[in-house]
């Protein structure tokens, strides 16, 4: 393969290799930036704001009440399951600067997705909303966590707002399923315990785990990617020095609609932004078009972060088309690819282009970017990062040449750890330091990379890995069912959608009866759009269903009926 050449293309202002040793952990980073910005505002959520000083008081309280009142060790292991609140990076800093580990939960899952990842991961604390509590107490005794923290959603917003906030959600929305967690804590009684004590930081290595990001692979089973502070405080530069021709210090406003427990806000939004003093304006439920515009509104945003589906959900609303985007600087587009059409209309609407970057939760997650200096490649995912590598690899190996079609592979020091308690499965993702990304692309001449096609058959769901042996297992317990391939499809409004092909026993079966059944153990982006019914499933010679024989199929019968 030829030396990358990537390099000529890089913004002149971006430095091709940066300090990644900066910082010994995220803790140390986020001092810095308490003494730098103090008073500035570090979060908004719902108008109540939350500076910088606030901020290192409330989790500095939170970190005493882990150490001295429930007396972990370093190295355990929080849970944080919540939606976009001030709670979030109250819990989060404070546990990381209690020297413990964050396991990052999507509040969506259903009691079985829980179960497996609290246990997976060893769970001590679980933080978690009370709207989502309910979910928590059908399997309160088969984990191992020995305190369960719960919050309201307007815990953080003050007395009076709080409060109403929190009536109104419970007893007017009715949002809040009953539930009963007896010997559980409440949020706000944990800062009260933990201000009865003096803050003294731990001493935090490089190589300490910081984050399990839960993933997945071709196997379906749930993986932690664990995360040290290394690798995050090395995206963070990177991002940093991508973003820096732009961006100034305590100047940005940033708008983080994706939740903070998605790797991609996790790291740009919530981390990243913490180095230059951003205000960061945390949006708790932006499917709530309408009311995600109106907050839009009240602020003069310059930094805007998502997912393909976001972008166009927003392009659609007459609202959104009437705000004043002045002061944007920089857009990207991350977790699923970014439409062409979307990109064209994103920059008609705003007059800022939409820029592309790729990267995955075993990567921290940016490997690679769009230059955001207004040099335009849609469709492509970009350059590599500073100090990131990657290249396209055959299947024994071996490095191809520009234009030529193979997987994707990357080499930084934002490639993790491995995957929590399961080196077998880390072995097969990597090739000495090289980390196999599952993706196809091709680099063009310009040292631009392009995904072609996936190699594993996850599907992606609005930025979202959904894995057809999960499904296939919920759906093969559906009483009637004989055998069951799951596919993804392309659709235009997730990027794909997950299609099930179901062999029946008899006649009682019904794609209702189906759907209903997986309503019970899966996530509503896990939930089959289509349910077929057939004869039989194609196989191997031993007896494995070929979920590509599937596939071709039904592009077959699409096709057919389409003509």
């Amino acid at each position: 393969m030829q030396d990358f050449p990537w390099f000529k293309f890089y913004p002149k202002s971006v430095d091709k290799v940066v300090n990644c040793d900066a910082y010994g952990s995220v803790s140390e980073l986020f001092e810095e930036s308490v003494k730098k910005y103090g008073d500035s505002t570090a979060y908004e959520c719902m108008g109540k704001t939350l500076s910088f000083n606030e901020l290192d008081k409330l989790s500095s309280h939170f970190a005493n009440y882990l150490i001295h009142v429930l007396k972990l060790e370093q190295g355990s292991r929080v849970a944080l399951q919540m939606p976009n609140t001030l709670q979030y990076p109250v819990a989060m800093f404070g546990a990381l600067r209690a020297g413990m580990i964050v396991v990052n939960t999507n509040p969506l899952y259903t009691s079985a997705e829980m179960k497996h990842q609290f246990n997976d991961a060893g769970a001590d604390v679980i933080v978690i909303v009370a709207n989502f509590a309910h979910n928590l107490e059908k399997i309160r005794e088969e984990i191992s966590a020995k305190r369960i923290i719960i919050t309201e959603l307007g815990d953080l917003l003050g007395f009076l707002k709080g409060t109403i906030v929190n009536l109104v959600v419970k007893h007017v929305k009715k949002m809040v399923p009953s539930y009963s967690l007896p010997g559980a804590d409440t949020f706000k009684s944990a800062l009260e315990q933990g201000a009865e004590y003096e803050f003294h930081a731990p001493k935090i290595k490089k190589s300490d785990t910081a984050f399990l990001q839960y993933t997945g692979g071709t196997t379906g089973v749930s993986k932690g990617a664990e995360l040290s502070h290394g690798n995050i405080i090395a995206n963070m530069q990177q991002i940093s020095e991508w973003m820096k021709p732009s961006l100034k210090e305590r100047e940005e406003v940033v708008i983080t609609a994706l939740p903070l427990y998605h790797i991609f806000a996790l790291t740009v939004n919530c981390l990243s932004m913490l180095k230059i003093g951003a205000h960061n304006v945390l949006i708790t439920n932006p499917r709530d078009m309408p009311a995600f515009c109106k907050d839009l509104s009240k602020h003069k945003f310059s930094v805007f972060t998502g997912v393909n589906t976001l972008f166009n959900g927003l392009l659609n609303q007459e609202s959104f088309k009437n705000l004043d985007f002045s002061h944007l600087k920089i857009a990207v587009g991350g977790g699923m690819a970014v439409q062409k059409s979307t990109a064209e209309k994103w920059k008609k609407v705003t007059g800022t282009p939409l820029a592309e970057g790729y990267g995955l939760t075993e990567t921290s997650p940016v490997a690679s970017c769009n230059p955001i200096d207004g040099t335009e490649r849609n469709g492509t995912i970009g350059i590599p990062l500073p100090n990131t590598e990657m290249c396209v690899m055959d299947d024994e190996g071996n490095m191809l040449d520009i234009g030529e079609r193979g997987e994707i592979c990357i080499k930084g020091p934002q490639v993790m750890i491995g995957y929590w308690n399961r080196p077998k499965e880390t072995a097969e993702v990597m090739r000495g330091e090289w980390f196999k990304s599952g993706d196809i692309g091709i680099m063009d001449e310009d040292g631009f990379f392009k995904i072609v096609d996936r190699k594993k058959e996850m599907i992606l769901v609005s930025g979202f890995n959904v894995y057809p042996n999960e499904i296939e297992d919920v759906i093969a317990s559906c009483e009637g069912v004989l055998e069951v391939g799951v596919i993804g499809m392309p659709d235009p409004k997730s990027t794909e959608k997950v299609v099930a092909y179901v062999v029946p026993k008899g006649d009682s079966l019904s794609e209702d009866k189906v759907i209903a059944h997986c309503h019970e153990s899966l996530t509503n982006y896990k939930i089959p759009k289509e349910v077929y019914f057939t004869d039989e499933l194609p196989k191997s010679n031993v007896g494995k269903i070929l979920r590509r024989k599937i596939k071709e199929a039904h592009m077959e019968k699409i096709g057919a009926k389409t003509k």
